[in-house]
C-alpha cells in the first residue's frame, strides 16, 4: 500500500515540464514511475491513488494496477535486501560478545575430561571480582564531623545561657542578704513563699519584738509550719541584734526580692528558642551566683566533649539521652544536672556527616585487600571431569591453557539476528502507523544514530547515549519513532553487549523520556530544559537500581551524580549537533520551522522591503492557510512556513505583480505582450526556487513554491493570447501560436494536504479582499466556486484532500474572513475642536 502512495504521486522535476494532461496518464505512467523511484519526498505520501480519466477520486484503471503490480514487484525486492542488510549490520554492530564467545564457558557440562597440559598458577579474575564487588558494598561509610553544625549547636547553647542570664538579671541578685543574717535556704524560701506566708511570718516576729526582750516571755508561733518557724527564728534572732531601722530595712530587701522574683517567674515561659521546648524550670532562679557561673563553665566543657565525640545520624533519643546523662553527672553542680541534661538534649543534633570521598576511597582500598583467588594445578591433573559443571576456577584454567575454545557463536549469532529481525519488524509497523513516506536518507539517519551506541560500547565509553539517540529521532520524526528507536535499542543492547544493568537501564529511561518529549517541544530552550530533567531520572533510577541490589547509598552518590551529568551531556550533544543534521539530511523539525518563521529571517526581511505588497499578500495568505490546517489536523508549522516562503520568487521583478505597483502604472499594460507577461509571471516560481537553495531552505518548504501554483493556467494572459489570435486571423494576418505549456505552471500540483491547503489560500485571499459589503453566505458562495474549479481541475487529486475537507476548510476561510473584515468605529469627518477644562484654565 505504502509503494502504491508513492507511485501515484506527481513527478518532481528540476527544469524539465511536470505538467501531465491527463489524457496522457495511461500512455506515460511507465515514465512517471521511473523517475519518481529515484526521488524521495519528505512529505507524507496522499493515500487516494490518482484517478484516471472519467473516473471518479479513490479508483484507479485496470492498466494502472497492472503497471503498479510490476513495479512493486521490483520494488519489494530492493526493500527486502535494504531491510536484510540493515538487520545484518545491526546485528554485526551489537553482537560483540557472540565474536569470541567460548564454547567451554561456566555453568555449562563438560564434553570430555580435560587435563592440564602443564603446570601452572592463575588468578580466577571472575571469583576475585565478585569478592572485590562484595568488599566495596560491605565498605564502611566514614564519617567526619561538620563544623558547620558544632557551630550552630554551641550558637544555640549559647543563646539559652544568654536568655537565662536576662532571666537571673530580672529576678536579683541571690543571695539577696548576708547569710550571717539570713541562711540561703531561708532566703529561698522567703522569695517562694506566698504573700500569706510571708504575712504570719512577718507578724509574728512582729508581736514577738511586742511583747518582751525576754525569750522567755516571747510567744511561740506554734501556727507555724516547719519553713515558717525557721524563718521566724532568723528573723526574731536578726530583730534582737540590729536596731529596728536596720530590721525594716532587711524586710524592705525581702519584699523587694520577692517582687523580682515572681516578675521573673511569669518571664519564664517566655525563655524557649524558635523550635524547641521548654529547659528551664524554677530552680534556674534558686541557684547562687557561684553556683550559676560553674554551671555554665562546666555545661560548655560537656558540649565540647560530646560534639568532639560526634553524634551520628540515626542515633536513638535513649541512647543520646544516657551519653548527656554520663557527661553531667558528677560534672556539673549537684542540683543543676536536670536543668543541664534538659539544655543539652533541646540543642544537639547529629553532628557527623557523610564523606563521600573518604567513603569511596575507603572502599576501594577494602576492594584492593581482597587477595587474588588463586587456582594451582599440576601437569596431568584434571581441570574438570566429564559431565561435570564448569565453574569460574575451571573455566580461569580452561582460558589459560586456551581450551575454552573460543570462536564466532554462529548459533547465538544468528538468534540474536532474529531478535533484531523482529526490532526492526517492530520499528517498520510503527514507522508505517506514525510516519509514513519515510525517505531513504532518513532511515540512513536512524540505522547511524543506532549503530553510534554499540560503537562507544567498543570504544570501552563508560556511557550510552540513548539519551541523545531518543531526543535526535523523537525531534526529527516525533515521540512514537523516538520511544520506539529508543526502547527498542535499549532491548537489543544486553543481548549483544556486556554492560551494568543499572547503566543501561537509566540510560533507557532517559532515552525513553527523550523520545517522548523532544517531539512536543517548540523550542530549544525547552530542549535544554529537557536535558536537565534527563539528568535528574537517569541519576535518581541508577540511585535506586543500585539500592535495590544492595550497594550502599553512600558509595554511590559520587557515581549518581556522574551518571546524571552524563545524561545531560549526551543531551546537550544532541541539541549541539541536530542543526547540523537539519541541514546534512535535509530534515524539517517543529523548532526549525518554528526559527525559520521568524519575520527577522533574513529572506523574510528582504521580501517584506522589496515587495510589500505581496508581504502584506503573504500575511493574510498564512493566517487563512493556518486556521485550516489546524481544522484539518496538518502540520501547522509546516504550513505558516511554507505559506511565508511560497512567493520569494516576485522579488526578481516586483513591479511585475499589481499588488506591489502602488497604484502606478501596470507593467504588463506597458509590455503589451501577453506571452512575455506571462513568463514573467511563471518566473516567480523558478526564481523562487532559485532563492530557497540559496538560503538552504528546507525541501519540505521548498515544495510549497512550486506546488501552490500546481499546474494551473495564467489565465488572463492566456485568454488575451487568444484573443490576439483570433483577431490576427480575423485581419488576414499571422496568428501566433498559442500553447497551453507557455501559459501553464511547470507544477508540480500539490502532493501533500499541507501544500494543497496553501494553494487553495492563496486563490481565494484576493477574492476575500475585495469583498467589502457580502455576507457571509456570499462569501461562502465564492470560496466554494472556487475550490470546486480547483478540484474539477485535477489539481487536489494527489493531495490527499477530501470533499469533506474542502467543506471545512471553506468554512474556515469564511470564519477567518468574517474576523479580518468586522467594522469600525466612522470617525467624524470634521475635527473636534476640544474645550480645556475649567481647572486647566
Amino acid at each position: 500500500m505504502k509503494l502504491l502512495q508513492r507511485l501515484t504521486q506527481p513527478l518532481e522535476t528540476q527544469g524539465l515540464r511536470a505538467r501531465q494532461l491527463w489524457t496522457k496518464w495511461e500512455t506515460q505512467l511507465h515514465q512517471i514511475t521511473d523517475q519518481h523511484l529515484r526521488q524521495h519526498s519528505l512529505l507524507p505520501v496522499a493515500r487516494s491513488t490518482h484517478p484516471s480519466s472519467g473516473q471518479s477520486n479513490g479508483s484507479s484503471g485496470q492498466p494502472n494496477r497492472h503497471v503498479i503490480r510490476n513495479v512493486s514487484s521490483g520494488t519489494a525486492s530492493r526493500s527486502s535486501l535494504l531491510v536484510a542488510a540493515t538487520v545484518l549490520v545491526i546485528t554485526s554492530a551489537i553482537g560483540h560478545r557472540f565474536y569470541n564467545a567460548p564454547k567451554l564457558d561456566v555453568g555449562k557440562a563438560a564434553p570430555q575430561t580435560i587435563v592440564a597440559p602443564a603446570s601452572a598458577t592463575v588468578e580466577d579474575a571472575k571469583a576475585t571480582e565478585e569478592k572485590r564487588k562484595v568488599a566495596r558494598r560491605e565498605a564502611t561509610s566514614v564519617l567526619m564531623l561538620d563544623q558547620a553544625i558544632n557551630q550552630k549547636i554551641e550558637q544555640a547553647i549559647q543563646q539559652q545561657l544568654n536568655q537565662a542570664n536576662e532571666l537571673r538579671q530580672l529576678a536579683g541578685g541571690f543571695p539577696f542578704a548576708k547569710t550571717a543574717t539570713l541562711s540561703n535556704s531561708v532566703q529561698t524560701y522567703l522569695r517562694k513563699a506566698s504573700a500569706q506566708d510571708w504575712s504570719e511570718v512577718a507578724m509574728a516576729v512582729n508581736q514577738a519584738t511586742r511583747l518582751g526582750k525576754r525569750a522567755s516571755q516571747e510567744p511561740k508561733p506554734t501556727a507555724l509550719d516547719a519553713n515558717q518557724q525557721k524563718a521566724f527564728a532568723e528573723l526574731r534572732s536578726h530583730r534582737r541584734a540590729v536596731s529596728a531601722a536596720d530590721y525594716i530595712a532587711l524586710v524592705d530587701t525581702i519584699n523587694e526580692a520577692r517582687s523580682q522574683y515572681q516578675a521573673a517567674l511569669k518571664s519564664l515561659p517566655k525563655l524557649v528558642l524558635p523550635e524547641t521546648t521548654p529547659v528551664f524550670d524554677a530552680s534556674l532562679l534558686d541557684l547562687s551566683n557561684s553556683e550559676w557561673r560553674r554551671l555554665q563553665t562546666r555545661l560548655l566543657q560537656a558540649v565540647d566533649r560530646i560534639l568532639a565525640q560526634g553524634i551520628p545520624s540515626g542515633l536513638p533519643q535513649p541512647l543520646l539521652a544516657e551519653a548527656v546523662r554520663l557527661q553531667v553527672t558528677d560534672w556539673v553542680p549537684t542540683g543543676t544536672e536536670t536543668i543541664a541534661t534538659n539544655l543539652l538534649l533541646a540543642s544537639l543534633q547529629p553532628n557527623l556527616v557523610h564523606d563521600e570521598t573518604q567513603t569511596r576511597l575507603s572502599a576501594e582500598r577494602a576492594a584492593q585487600d581482597v587477595k587474588p583467588e588463586i587456582v594451582t594445578i599440576k601437569q596431568g591433573e584434571a581441570i574438570v571431569y566429564a559431565g561435570e559443571s564448569i565453574t569460574t576456577a575451571d573455566f580461569a584454567l580452561l582460558d589459560h591453557f586456551k581450551l575454552s575454545r573460543r570462536g564466532v557463536d554462529w548459533v547465538g549469532l544468528i538468534g540474536f539476528g532474529v531478535v533484531v529481525g523482529g526490532a526492526v519488524g517492530i520499528y517498520w509497523l510503527v514507522e508505517r502507523r506514525f510516519h509514513p513516506g519515510m525517505r531513504r536518507r532518513d532511515r540512513t539517519l536512524i540505522v547511524l544514530l543506532t549503530l553510534s551506541t554499540p560503537l562507544l560500547v567498543a570504544l570501552n565509553v563508560p556511557s550510552t547515549n540513548l539519551s541523545a539517540i531518543g531526543l535526535l529521532v523523537g525531534s526529527f520524526y516525533g515521540s512514537p519513532l523516538g520511544i520506539a528507536v529508543a526502547a527498542l535499542l535499549a532491548f537489543c543492547l544486553p543481548l549483544g553487549t556486556v554492560l551494568p544493568w543499572s547503566h543501561l537501564l537509566s540510560s533507557a529511561a532517559g532515552g525513553i523520556l527523550c523520545g517522548y518529549m523532544a517531539g512536543r517541544l517548540r523550542s530549544r530552550e525547552e530542549l535544554a530544559l529537557l536535558g536537565a530533567a534527563v539528568g535528574v531520572l537517569q541519576g535518581a533510577l541508577y540511585l535506586a537500581l543500585n539500592v535495590v541490589s544492595g550497594v550502599g547509598i553512600y558509595t554511590l552518590l559520587g557515581a549518581t551524580v556522574i551518571h546524571g551529568l552524563i545524561g545531560l551531556a549526551w543531551s546537550i550533544v544532541a541539541i549541539g549537533v541536530s542543526p547540523y543534521l537539519e541541514q546534512l539530511f535535509d530534515l524539517v523539525t517543529t523548532i526549525r520551522l518554528v526559527e525559520l518563521s521568524n519575520p527577522n529571517r533574513p529572506l523574510l526581511k528582504k521580501l517584506a522591503a522589496k515587495t510589500p505588497g505581496t508581504f502584506q499578500h503573504t500575511l493574510f495568505v498564512a493566517t487563512l492557510a493556518e486556521a485550516a490546517a489546524r481544522a484539518l489536523g496538518c502540520n501547522v508549522e509546516l504550513v505558516r512556513t511554507g505559506t511565508l516562503y511560497h512567493d520569494i520568487g516576485k522579488m526578481h521583478d516586483p513591479l511585475g505583480f499589481i499588488e506591489n505597483q502602488m497604484g502606478g502604472p501596470n507593467k504588463h499594460d506597458l509590455i503589451d505582450n501577453p506571452w512575455k507577461s506571462a513568463a514573467i509571471i511563471k518566473k516567480h516560481v523558478t526564481e523562487g526556487i532559485v532563492m530557497a537553495r540559496k538560503y538552504r531552505l528546507p525541501k519540505a518548504v521548498q515544495s510549497f513554491i512550486p506546488e501552490h501554483q500546481g499546474t494551473m493556467l495564467i489565465a488572463y494572459f492566456y485568454h488575451q493570447a487568444q484573443q490576439r489570435s483570433q483577431e490576427a486571423v480575423a485581419q488576414g494576418k499571422p496568428a501566433p501560436t498559442v500553447n497551453d505549456a507557455d501559459f501553464q505552471y511547470d507544477g508540480p500540483a500539490p502532493r501533500s494536504r499541507e501544500t494543497g491547503v496553501v494553494m487553495l489560500a492563496d486563490s481565494c485571499e484576493a477574492a476575500l479582499r475585495s469583498l467589502k459589503d457580502a455576507t457571509p453566505k456570499e462569501a461562502l458562495a465564492m470560496i466554494n466556486k472556487i475550490l470546486r474549479a480547483r478540484w474539477q481541475d485535477q489539481q487536489l487529486a494527489n493531495s490527499g484532500l477530501t470533499r469533506e475537507d474542502m467543506s471545512k476548510i471553506a468554512t474556515v476561510f469564511v470564519e477567518v474572513w468574517q474576523q479580518s473584515n468586522h467594522q469600525r468605529i466612522a470617525y467624524p469627518s470634521k475635527p473636534i475642536n476640544i474645550q480645556p477644562s475649567a481647572s486647566k484654565v
